[in-house]
């Protein structure tokens, strides 16, 4: 006999064993017998482009993917011309039989074609093979799919979108909206496993091959080097023919096109390491217009489908203004960022943690453990916030020292340790207000020498009353972000120095009688961001690199990679991707119910939350901190064994589940539960939409998804037989 094949519908692993399976069965049984292939799907089949199936041509095809061996175009067999034009091929070819290997709709089709050759006595007939990777088309007969099995086992990811994004701040979103037209709104995608049973998500089933561009901007955070692995294994496990191209020297490495492609050998020596040096950093911004110009230059250039940017908060500002300048611009690059800055402060409801925050907290817990060991222990931890809140003073904060210094002395214990955060300097008032004048006139072009007789009186009677060293500190160049250089101001050694004059002070005036104050200090600004990244950190870091491909193979721009539920086990995490403008608010620069947000949207860094549960630990244990001698080391970071798997408070005591909760919500409002009740009130759920968009505050979501449980509660007891049978009261 003679028969043909056709792959019709999107490849799925399998097919060619269909043909081989096929093959074989018609040889054994008559040597004689032929199957001819048609060579790209329909079309080839319409146009009757054959190609004859020999062992030397199924040889290299065993047991491999896709659909190569024949191909696939159009994928429809359905109008009266493609019917004719299939069954004038059939009598032309004098086929005893066609087989046609696809899904749902290809085999309905099929079903068509054999009904229509039968009633017009063609000869040839027609049969199915369920054969895609959907797994849906399943029935009494048809328990499972060819290609399904491998689908479920491989990378293949399902992907869920939500509703339409907002922010947390309502009244920063008119703002924002009408600053990114192109990007915001945009729905937050759930990346889930083959698996899922998730009806309206969808399969990813074709894998071009990209070309996609990474870029290090911002300062080097413990990690960095797993998101580029994670990335480049992603798109290399799809298509061996991607390419991923680094940029070497940060962002003016990428204005000028300085690459450097990512291989299995370039990235041997990188893997769960730290550092930045794998491709390096310089300026870290794409702000300008100059700058963003070269930037959409260089992708074009190079043909980037895809441009991944690795950095804090400044950096995916960035990302979301070249996402939204790209989409104006037609520039057919997609933009993804992510959240990799030891400093902690990128969170909010979608961002539980950076890359990077768990091993700086790691190893200063260790640094700190043993300059309290070697001071015999016992700590006092400042914070910006409280101060910021407090209003405290440089005086009122060096009162406090005082005080606790004090207090263990009358106990005789002349040993402590004191945090002080970097940032300190910009959470005390006066010293604020002295940056702000000192950064406007750096600003009007004022050079440092000249400053100190430009500024007000009040500010220059603190800048004359400060140590030199600090004034000389106050007057560096901002940062490229125009932040302060913080790390180059030695807040430390002015305190000591402030705490040491009150002391002598009390001394002198017999309120304190302990021996000598007598202060050493340290800088842990960079013994941390070079380090060995944790072991969490190095999974977070590459899964977060991982869904970067899938984000850009789902076409979405303008998002940021994200990974939530981080407190559980690796199996447990939930994968996604967040609009980076549902992240942004407007800054408010007056006070009180009456102000309203003025200035350019952003991603600005999240303070540490003052009624947290983190927050309220702290304060709790604040008293035994200060009084009590407490020893505890936790040595060196651990990649085996009990403490490796350990998690910061941060993320412990926090109950952060945001996109657990967004999903749990969009649950019970697609109940059908709903079109049981009345009339009056099932427009409920498209209600509770308006007003409780994915990027609404934690609170708000909170409360929302305790309403809808309890009226699910109570319209289920209403709608139950056993309700509607009780006799009237």
């Amino acid at each position: 006999m003679r028969v043909g094949v056709v792959f019709c519908g999107r490849q799925s692993p399998g097919g060619h064993n269909v043909v081989w399976g096929l093959y074989n069965a018609i040889k054994i049984h008559n040597p004689d017998s032929v199957l001819v292939g048609f060579v790209g799907g329909t079309e080839g089949f319409f146009s009757q482009k054959t190609l004859e199936i020999t062992d030397d041509v199924l040889s290299t095809y065993k047991n491999q993917g896709g659909y190569d061996l024949l191909g696939r175009t159009k994928d429809q067999i359905r109008t009266t011309e493609q019917v004719n034009a299939a069954m004038t091929t059939c009598r032309a070819l004098k086929l005893h039989g066609l087989v046609i290997i696809g899904g749902v709709t290809s085999n309905s089709d099929a079903a068509q074609l054999a009904e229509t050759f039968a009633e017009s006595k063609c000869p040839t007939k027609v049969v199915g093979v369920p054969v895609t990777l959907n797994g849906d088309l399943k029935n009494q007969f048809v328990e499972t799919n060819v290609g399904f099995d491998t689908v479920c086992r491989g990378t293949t990811v399902r992907v869920e979108f939500g509703d339409s994004t907002t922010t947390a701040d309502p009244s920063s979103a008119h703002v924002i909206s009408r600053a990114f037209p192109h990007t915001f709104g945009q729905p937050l995608a759930h990346f889930l496993r083959a698996t899922a049973k998730v009806p309206d998500a969808q399969i990813i089933t074709e894998h071009p091959a990209m070309r996609v561009g990474v870029v290090f901007c911002g300062r080097q955070s413990p990690g960095g080097h797993n998101v580029v692995w994670g990335l480049y294994n992603a798109i290399k496990i799809h298509n061996p023919d991607s390419v991923l191209v680094g940029f070497v020297g940060g962002t003016e490495g990428f204005f000028s096109q300085k690459t450097l492609e990512i291989t299995d050998d370039v990235l041997s020596t990188y893997k769960n390491q730290g550092g930045y040096d794998l491709l390096g950093r310089t300026k870290d911004q794409i702000r300008t217009t100059e700058q963003v110009n070269a930037a959409m230059t260089t992708c074009r250039a190079l043909k980037l489908h895809g441009l991944v940017i690795i950095g804090g908060v400044t950096s995916n500002s960035d990302a979301a203004q070249l996402a939204e300048t790209f989409a104006e611009s037609k520039c057919p690059t997609k933009v993804v960022g992510v959240p990799v800055t030891l400093n902690g402060d990128l969170k909010n409801q979608f961002v539980e943690t950076n890359v990077g925050f768990d091993t700086v907290c790691r190893v200063n817990s260790q640094l700190i453990s043993n300059v309290c060991t070697d001071a015999l222990s016992a700590q006092k931890v400042i914070l910006g916030e409280e101060v910021a809140l407090s209003k405290l003073t440089i005086f009122d904060i060096t009162k406090q020292i005082c005080d606790a210094v004090q207090a263990r002395a009358e106990q005789e214990k002349y040993h402590g340790v004191i945090l002080i955060p970097e940032g300190l300097v910009e959470s005390i008032p006066e010293l604020y207000a002295l940056l702000q004048e000192i950064h406007s006139l750096h600003n009007q072009g004022v050079s440092a020498e000249n400053i100190s007789s430009h500024l007000s009186p009040w500010a220059s009677a603190l800048f004359e009353f400060l140590p030199p060293f600090i004034r000389k500190q106050l007057l560096l160049l901002p940062e490229s972000d125009d932040s302060a250089q913080l790390s180059q101001i030695e807040t430390e050694k002015l305190l000591a120095q402030l705490v040491e004059t009150e002391m002598n002070k009390r001394t002198k005036e017999g309120t304190y009688k302990g021996k000598k104050f007598n202060a050493v200090c340290h800088f842990f600004g960079y013994q941390a961001r070079g380090s060995l990244p944790s072991k969490f950190d190095c999974d977070y870091a590459y899964v977060l690199g991982y869904i970067c491909y899938h984000i850009l193979a789902a076409g979405l721009n303008g998002y940021m990679a994200t990974v939530t539920n981080l407190k559980h086990p690796v199996h447990k995490w939930r994968c996604g991707a967040a609009p980076l403008t549902v992240m942004m608010t407007v800054k408010r620069y007056s006070r009180g119910p009456g102000s309203i947000p003025i200035g350019k949207p952003a991603i600005h860094p999240a303070s540490v939350d003052l009624k947290g549960k983190v927050y309220e630990l702290l304060r709790q244990k604040a008293p035994s901190f200060l009084m009590d001698d407490l020893y505890r080391n936790p040595g060196p970071l651990q990649f085996d064994g009990p403490g490796a798997d350990a998690k910061t408070y941060t993320l412990s005591v926090e109950d952060q589940d945001y996109m657990g909760r967004i999903k749990k919500l969009q649950e019970y409002l697609d109940k059908s539960l709903f079109d049981m009740i009345a009339c009056e009130i099932e427009e409920l759920p498209n209600w509770v939409r308006s007003i409780v968009k994915p990027g609404c505050s934690q609170d708000v979501l909170k409360a929302a998804l305790s309403s809808m449980a309890s009226v699910t509660d109570v319209l289920s007891v209403m709608t139950t037989t056993s309700f509607h049978s009780q006799p009237p009261l």
